[in-house]
């Protein structure tokens, strides 16, 4: 009897729109506004130090104030928030956690250990390969933008933005976010390891062709580990140390 039956709880609706993951068209465009996202956050900064010069503004002194360690430090730092912003609302509508979306979980110490010998043997090679050619064996560029931020008193704050917020920043954009998508499209992991580290290697444009290359291979190892061990958090960290190991080196041999 309908006055005696138990009272059952109505089922809960289904979600209409499920987690998902953007596939390789989304992945792209999205992956696009998240670089605009970046370049907005670090001109930001660089149009506030050019603004703030004395004077009439001419192309000299833009380019003093674009070049030097504390502009450059500044506009790094503030592409961060500018990506993590982004990204936020990339995710936001695949109803996906963010965390999980881009890979931010921890993995073993053997991972970890065995990522940290991988990149010192592959850049130990770059370098003995830079002797061999009689190349520098840091870009030129980094050695006069570690002596401006010293002169400006910023040295701290640029290593800060090297091997923190550079690192933290493009892992996002490039293992956590581009890797993520196009490794479950038709790309498969070994075209997004591909795609995403021409995509990571584009960021530094700023060195010559030997530079770029090794920034690739570079590209090629974190995707590898990403992969393999679905860490983003330990490319950051390898990615950081790298930065740091390079920062260090290029203080000691430029004398700053």
């Amino acid at each position: 009897m309908d006055s005696i039956s138990p009272q059952t709880t109505p089922p809960l609706a289904a979600d209409a729109r499920p987690p998902r993951i953007w596939k390789f068209w989304g992945t792209t465009l999205w992956g696009l506004f998240i670089f605009a996202a970046m370049f907005a956050g670090q001109l930001a900064v660089v149009a506030w130090f050019v603004l703030r010069q004395e004077g009439d503004v001419d192309l000299a002194t833009s380019i003093r104030a674009i070049g030097g360690g504390l502009t450059i430090a500044l506009s790094v730092i503030m592409g961060l928030p500018a990506v993590a912003a982004a990204c936020w609302i990339a995710i936001k509508p695949s109803r996906t956690p963010f965390a999980e979306y881009l890979g931010l979980r921890w993995t073993s110490w053997k991972n970890a250990a065995l990522g940290i010998v991988s990149l010192v043997v592959l850049v130990g090679c770059w370098d003995l390969l830079s002797r061999a050619l009689g190349r520098e064996i840091t870009p030129g560029f980094m050695g006069d933008v570690l002596k401006s931020a010293q002169a400006d008193g910023a040295l701290w704050l640029l290593v800060i933005a090297f091997c923190v917020a550079a690192p933290i920043s493009e892992e996002l954009f490039a293992r956590g976010f581009l890797y993520r998508g196009w490794s479950e499209s038709r790309l498969g992991p070994t075209g997004a390891i591909l795609l995403s580290s021409i995509a990571w290697t584009s960021l530094h444009l700023q060195y010559d062709w030997f530079f770029f290359c090794e920034v690739f291979s570079i590209g090629l190892l974190f995707g590898y580990i990403r992969h393999r061990t679905g860490s983003t958090w330990l490319t950051i960290v390898l990615h950081g140390l790298n930065n740091l190991a390079a920062t260090v080196q290029t203080i000691y041999l430029t004398g700053s």
